[in-house]
């Protein structure tokens, strides 16, 4: 009886919210109407009222959008019989019914996500032997060292923790390739790691041939190893001391559970951070994912492999056949097919590994082309909708996350469709401009705050819209050859240990320059229309309007795309450690200040040091975590600054072989609360109107110093041709 009213409330509900968006208003009323949501929304947000008001505010919201909706699809697309208007007039209508949709399944994922789930590392049972996998391929054996030492220094018992190295760049078919080099080279690496796995404790693991890619090397490490737990850490990703501690509990709780996921922290950022220096000041990309969307998956049970710092469970691998590898995207394809074997998933919001991120534009770009095709050959050969064993909700969230990745066709769309209109007269989009602001603008701030109201801490305004913008370019390719060729695409290493020599534009920066110079010319030619066609100037206004919106974004994307110079592959992470600092065999007392993965800076308590000078070498002395007694890392002096009572050294780290790699660890990763400070620290909501000026700062500057590049290297290249030419 009770379902049966319920579900005679829901109806009945669903009926008047029908009525209400189909009722038919004046322009005023809905102008009016607009602006009365607008304000409420507001006030529930300046208030930071939660539970019953968040959801009221974003109903609101929703009575908007869908407004929107039957205003647009009833009143505003083109006849059919004029092709000209109506084929990029339904093309721009479905890229919005597109951003709808993406938007409702958003709402659904995140409108109540679940809270952080508190700590279990002092939570100590019967633990299970865990094996530890570190996938590699290309990466330097001193990034490897880093990531297997601090793997071995986690808390957990000696006897149940097995770390192994799986190479795939020392595989037989390598060391036995035609081509003698790279023979050679594969020969040395399998030599070398071998024998960093031995002096530190790990086990080494190579196999015939390279075959399926990282799925395929994981699955050679489960051949080979016997754990009741499986953990998984990208080369560049190094664990902190608790994160067995944080994670393993969570399968004694459940015994259909088979992966424990956690945050991808980064110590380095990411090419559009870098360029538009907001690492230290804004919140990452990933954090949106991290902090939001992925506990919301969690409350739906569908929070999913992410490739790195999880454990999973072996029975549950073991039970469908091991890590999945049709797609190239091996992890979510992996958690899907457990999930709908009635597996479940728990989602762990705290970073506990640390980790590196593309340097360049260039790999940033092949990364996400990477994700963007993976995801499509899910869609289109798991298809998750209709996929067998998912619940309703799972069946939601997957469509969410492989769906998202068509931005590039909707990001295009909205790129270009102003100029269908203002070059070539063409009517897409059937409206006045009385109708633009009574419907259309009370959209588009409705959506802005819908999104803020979810993501306000995690994602400031226009920053999505720039990321989409800057990988649409390129993975609008991608994404079309994946779709005609879904079994095309193959796995390809991320390059992360780059750095950055000289200040430069990406050799792959060409496409924004011509893409900013049409949007600059077309926006000039709307303004002389608007003097020159009166009678037209408010639907030429409004679309003048968004593409100089269009233009503010492409004249930031010229920031991204000029390279700042910086040598250093991580930002150093201040921290506060005694030690002493001994140079020529005499001891100072000392503090660690601040720590990246090639060096620190060190404070030591005296005015004078006899001896010290750039090129110096020293030894740095402190406690490990986890013990009483002070180990040794040879150091090299690379700066001195005499500061009061204090001189300050710079110093670079000098291992004198794997062994050091564990204190290089400790220094850097042992201790996670350093990461979740460090986000908390950058996660400050500046609201729509704040966030809007911030972005159109960065983006007027940006765009001068993407131009003050582009002239200098044209400059260079003239130079060059006349030196060339003489």
């Amino acid at each position: 009886m009770q379902k049966a009213r319920s579900v005679f409330l829901w109806a009945v509900v669903a009926i008047f919210e029908i009525a209400l968006i189909t009722l038919p208003v004046s322009l005023q009323a809905q102008l009016i109407a607009g602006i009365s949501v607008v304000t409420l929304m507001g006030v529930i947000k300046i208030l930071n009222a939660q539970g019953t008001w968040r959801l009221v505010s974003l109903a609101l919201g929703i009575g908007i959008v869908l407004r929107y909706v039957y205003w647009r699809t009833t009143e505003t697309l083109p006849p059919i019989d004029q092709l000209q208007d109506f084929i990029p007039g339904m093309l721009l209508y479905l890229a919005e019914m597109y951003n709808v949709l993406m938007l409702a399944l958003s709402l659904f994922i995140v409108a109540m996500p679940l809270p952080p789930r508190p700590s279990r590392k002092d939570d100590i049972g019967d633990l299970p032997d865990v094996d530890v996998f570190i996938p590699t391929y290309n990466e330097d054996s001193k990034l490897l060292a880093n990531t297997v030492a601090a793997a071995k220094a986690m808390d957990y018992p000696a006897d149940k923790l097995h770390v192994w190295l799986l190479d795939d760049g020392g595989t037989e078919q390598k060391r036995h390739a035609t081509d003698v080099a790279a023979a050679e080279a594969a020969r040395e690496r399998h030599q070398d790691l071998s024998e960093l796995c031995r002096t530190l404790g790990a086990h080494y693991l190579t196999r015939e041939r390279n075959e399926h890619a990282k799925a395929g090397n994981l699955n050679n490490g489960l051949a080979h190893s016997t754990g009741e737990l499986v953990a998984v850490f990208d080369a560049d990703h190094a664990p902190a001391r608790d994160f067995l501690r944080e994670t393993v509990g969570y399968f004694g709780e459940d015994s259909k559970l088979f992966l424990v996921q956690t945050p991808h922290f980064f110590i380095n950022p990411d090419p559009l951070e870098r360029n538009l220096q907001t690492f230290d000041k804004m919140p990452s990309e990933n954090e949106m994912f991290y902090g939001i969307i992925q506990r919301g998956l969690d409350k739906w049970n569908a929070a999913f492999f992410c490739g790195s710092a999880a454990v999973l469970s072996r029975r549950a691998l073991e039970q469908t056949g091991g890590f999945s590898g049709l797609s190239i995207t091996e992890d979510c394809e992996t958690a899907l097919a457990l999930h709908s074997a009635g597996w479940n998933s728990v989602y762990v919001d705290k970073p506990l590994i640390a980790g590196l991120q593309p340097a360049t534009f260039a790999s940033f770009i092949g990364q996400r082309s990477r994700w963007a095709q993976g995801m499509m050959q899910i869609l289109r050969f798991r298809f998750p909708l209709f996929k067998r064993g998912l619940s309703l909700p799972q069946r939601l969230c997957y469509m969410s996350s492989t769906l998202f990745w068509l931005f590039p066709f909707t990001r295009a769309t909205f790129l270009f469709a102003p100029l269908f209109y203002l070059l070539f007269d063409l009517q897409i989009f059937i409206a006045s401009g009385g109708d633009f602001l009574a419907y259309t603008l009370s959209y588009l701030i409705v959506n802005l705050m819908m999104q803020n109201y979810l993501y306000g801490s995690f994602r400031w305004p226009w920053i999505s819209e720039l990321y989409e913008y800057v990988q649409t370019v390129h993975l609008l390719p991608a994404v079309v050859s994946v779709m005609l060729n879904p079994r095309k695409p193959t796995f390809k290493v991320t390059a992360k240990d780059e750095s950055i020599a000289v200040s430069r534009l990406s050799e792959i920066s060409r496409p924004f320059f011509v893409i900013f110079a049409v949007l600059a010319a077309v926006t000039v030619y709307g303004v002389y229309r608007i003097y020159t066609e009166p009678y037209k100037a408010d639907i030429t206004l409004v679309v003048t309007g968004w593409n100089m919106l269009n233009l503010v974004l492409a004249g930031c994307a010229l920031g991204v795309v000029a390279e700042r110079r910086e040598r250093a592959g991580s930002r150093r992470v201040k921290l506060q450690r005694r030690c002493e600092v001994v140079i020529d065999d005499r001891p100072y007392v000392a503090s660690i200040e601040d720590v990246s993965v090639g060096g620190a800076q060190l404070h030591i308590f005296a005015r004078q040091v006899p001896g010290i000078a750039k090129g110096k070498t020293a030894l740095l002395r402190f406690e490990p975590h986890g013990l009483t007694t002070k180990e040794t890392l040879p150091i090299v002096v690379r700066s001195v600054e005499p500061s009061g009572d204090l001189t300050i050294i710079g110093c670079q780290y000098q291992p004198a072989g794997p062994l050091d790699h564990r204190w290089i660890a400790d220094l850097i990763f042992a201790n996670s609360r350093q990461w979740t400070q460090f986000q908390e620290s950058r996660r400050k909501n500046p609201g729509i109107v704040k966030g809007s000026l911030i972005f159109l700062s960065v983006a007027l500057y940006q765009t001068s110093r993407g131009l003050v590049y582009f002239l200098r290297g044209r400059g260079s290249a003239n130079a060059a041709a006349r030196e060339t030419a003489r």
